[in-house]
Parts: C-alpha cells; structure tokens; sequence
C-alpha cells in the first residue's frame, strides 16, 4: 500500500510529520453523588498537526491554497482505523517560517510550514 498525504484529491509534498490527535466531543459531561463520570459523546473527531521540512516556492503555494477553502477533504494515514481515511477537515493558523533569503538558492525558501488541520 502506497501512503501519501492528499489534500482535495491531490498529493502534495509528504510532511516531515504528521501527529493525528484523536478527540471526544462530548455535548454534556458531570459526576454523580459517587463521583462516576457520566458523558454524553455526540462525536470523535480527529485533529492532524503537520509539519514540513523544505519547501519550494511552489510547493508551499500549492499546499497553502489546497487549504484555502472553508473545508476541503484530506486523505492520510490514520492509526485507529489502520489505513489511508479520507474526511473533511478546516485548516488553523498556517505558520510559514523563511528557510532563506539568498537569491542564489532558488530551490527551497520554505521550512517548518505548519498547520493543523481540524475535522468538520
């Protein structure tokens, strides 16, 4: 089985790394007289926070608009379901860090980009 990152049916670039954050939403949460926890879980949705090394001018492009949407579908590998899962996610703050302003260097400008992708 080939693993790559696809955002909106699309390879991009693979990350340096990806964490797959795996939450509950509960709509209500209390503890009893006996202190036992009672939950309402309406959901468990995931949070991926990743993370590339180099990147070139439009590599970086590329990925940046990929996410620019309101929502926009990702492809990768998800441990709990042990395979590729493709869902809809919304992207965090996008951090773009400068690897180099030298004109000489023409391949990679970009490193570290980072951002979370958080599930609709």
């Amino acid at each position: 089985m080939t693993y790559s990152l696809k955002i909106g049916g699309t390879a991009v670039k693979a990350p340096q790394s990806l964490e797959c954050i795996i939450q509950d939403i509960d709509a209500k949460a209390s503890r009893d007289a006996n202190g036992l926890l009672h939950r309402d879980r309406v959901a468990i949705k995931r949070k991926l926070t990743i993370k590339w090394g180099p990147l070139t001018v439009p590599e970086c492009s590329a990925i940046l608009k990929a996410v620019s949407g309101q929502f926009f579908s990702c492809t990768y590998l998800d441990a709990q379901e042990g395979g590729m899962v493709t869902k809809t996610f919304y992207v965090g703050d996008r951090t773009t860090p400068v690897y180099t302003f030298n004109p000489t260097t023409t391949d990679y400008v970009w490193q570290n980009v980072s951002m979370d992708f958080i599930e609709q």
